[in-house]
Formats: C-alpha cells, sequence, structure tokens
C-alpha cells in the first residue's frame, strides 16, 4: 500500500511540473500623435507653402521693387546701393536666392544652376517689381508741392523722378562696351561669392560686386557721358529702355544679358580648371 501511495503521490508531482504556466499577455496599444499642422502662408488665396516657386516669385517682385526704389531715390549711388543689395540678400536670399537682377538669373539658369520655369518667373517678378517702383515713387514725387514763381526765378526747379541719362549719339558702342564689361564682373562676382560657406560672406561678396561693377562701368560710361545700370529691370525703372530706337534694348537688354551669362561661364572655367590640380 505504501508503494502504491508514492507512485501516484509521484505522478501527481511530476504532472503538476509538467503543466505549463498561464502568462498573461498585455496588449500595448501606441497611438502616433497626428503631425502638426503648420501654418500656411496665403496670398491671393494661393498657399505659398505647396507653391515654392510662387513664393519665390513674390520674394523677387519685393526685393527687386526695394532695390529699384533705393536707386531711384539715391540716383544710383554704387556704395548706397552695394549696401542695400547686401541688406536685401539677407533678408529674402533664404526665400529665392535674391537674384533681384534678370542677368543673374539668365546667368544661373544658363550654367544650370536654376531650372527654366523658375528663371521665367523670376524675370517677370523682377521686371514688375522695379515698374511697381516707378509707380510708387512717381506718385510721391507727384504730390511735392508746385514751385513758386520767386523759387523759379533763382533756379529752383520742380522736383522729378530720377532717369538714366540718353545714350549719346555716335558713342553708343563704348556706353554698349561699359555695360558689358560692367555686367560680367558683376556675374562673376555673384557666381565665386554663391560658392562660399558662409552667407554674411556670400552677401557681402555680391554686395561689393555691384559696387565694383557700378565703378568701372560708370567710369567707362561716364567718358562719353553715359550711363551702366547692369539690371534690365532697373533699367525700366529708370526709363532707359525705348522701343523707339534699338541702341538702348541693345545696350541694357541684350549687352547685360551676354555680360551676365559671360561672367557666370568664366567662373565656371576658373573653377573647373583650379579642381584639376
Amino acid at each position: 500500500m505504501a508503494t502504491k501511495k508514492s507512485t501516484s503521490s509521484s505522478k501527481k508531482s511530476s504532472a503538476a511540473k509538467a503543466a505549463p504556466k498561464s502568462t498573461t499577455k498585455t496588449k500595448v496599444t501606441t497611438v502616433k500623435a497626428a503631425p502638426a499642422s503648420k501654418p500656411a502662408s496665403k496670398l491671393f488665396g494661393a498657399k505659398l507653402s505647396s507653391s515654392p516657386r510662387l513664393a519665390a516669385g513674390v520674394a523677387e517682385f519685393i526685393g527687386t521693387f526695394l532695390l529699384a526704389a533705393v536707386i531711384l531715390a539715391t540716383q544710383g549711388n554704387p556704395l548706397i546701393v552695394g549696401f542695400a543689395l547686401v541688406a536685401l540678400i539677407v533678408i529674402i536670399g533664404a526665400l529665392s536666392g535674391a537674384h533681384l537682377n534678370p542677368i543673374i538669373t539668365i546667368g544661373a539658369w544658363a550654367t544650370r544652376k536654376i531650372e527654366g520655369p523658375r528663371a521665367l518667373i523670376y524675370v517677370l517678378a523682377q521686371v514688375l517689381g522695379a515698374m511697381f517702383a516707378i509707380v510708387v515713387l512717381g506718385y510721391f514725387v507727384g504730390q511735392a508741392p508746385a514751385v513758386s514763381e520767386q523759387a523759379a526765378a533763382i533756379g529752383q526747379t520742380a522736383p522729378e523722378l530720377f532717369t538714366a541719362a540718353a545714350i549719346p549719339e555716335g558713342k553708343e558702342i563704348a556706353v554698349l562696351l561699359a555695360e558689358f564689361l560692367a555686367a560680367t564682373v558683376f556675374a562673376f562676382a555673384v557666381a565665386a561669392s554663391i560658392r562660399l560657406k558662409e552667407k554674411a560672406a556670400t552677401a557681402l561678396g555680391i554686395g561689393f560686386g555691384i559696387f565694383v561693377a557700378l565703378t568701372i562701368g560708370s567710369y567707362a560710361a561716364g567718358m562719353v557721358s553715359g550711363t551702366t545700370i547692369i539690371n534690365p529691370a532697373v533699367a525700366v525703372s529708370l526709363q532707359a529702355i525705348d522701343l523707339k530706337s534699338v541702341w538702348p534694348v541693345a545696350v541694357y537688354v541684350v549687352a547685360a544679358v551676354l555680360g551676365g551669362v559671360a561672367g557666370f561661364f568664366l567662373n565656371e572655367v576658373i573653377n573647373s580648371e583650379a579642381s584639376k590640380k
């Protein structure tokens, strides 16, 4: 009897050991947080966040308007224009690259730094911004009080919007070459400056680049009583484009654009040769 009891007890103990332990599983439910909605900037009902080209075009419009307004207000002083360009690059550089000049946009497009549709938007925005500067500043000039007879007698004249000097007859080639040279210098400075890693250095390089280009171009064109502009959009603001004559278009549009493309390509050639060393 004792043997049977021990056998049955041993079976129970072995069965108890063999029985699986009950485990309780807890389901963990993770809830993903919904992404925070970014505030969408709107302009005329269009979301700029979904239209980066439109946002960049608006930035180019505003920047070119401000640049043209500064040039009109200061009569194109090279030093002031240079500092104004530095400020505008800092303000809108992150939005569009702050081209503010068709020759820079076309030069960047020619060297494949910007795609065609964006370049077209930039050029249109730049021209419209420069034209808007005429409207705004022209309004304030028109609000100036009339000059009295006594003031006119001593030589005082009514205020007028600053305009570019007409191209001297017989000196068109000289002014064209001055514009081409100045545009090449400026575009080369821009192409070299955008390669710099520091944003502040890029802005200063471009600002002083326009100062150097305007100084050289103004001296060369000034020898024949001409004007250097280096910006086809601003040339519209200065009323330098006269469609009745071929020379203003040839000087302030064609020569300026060719100089811009030449400056970018010259920088590309120099950098490609330097990289081979």
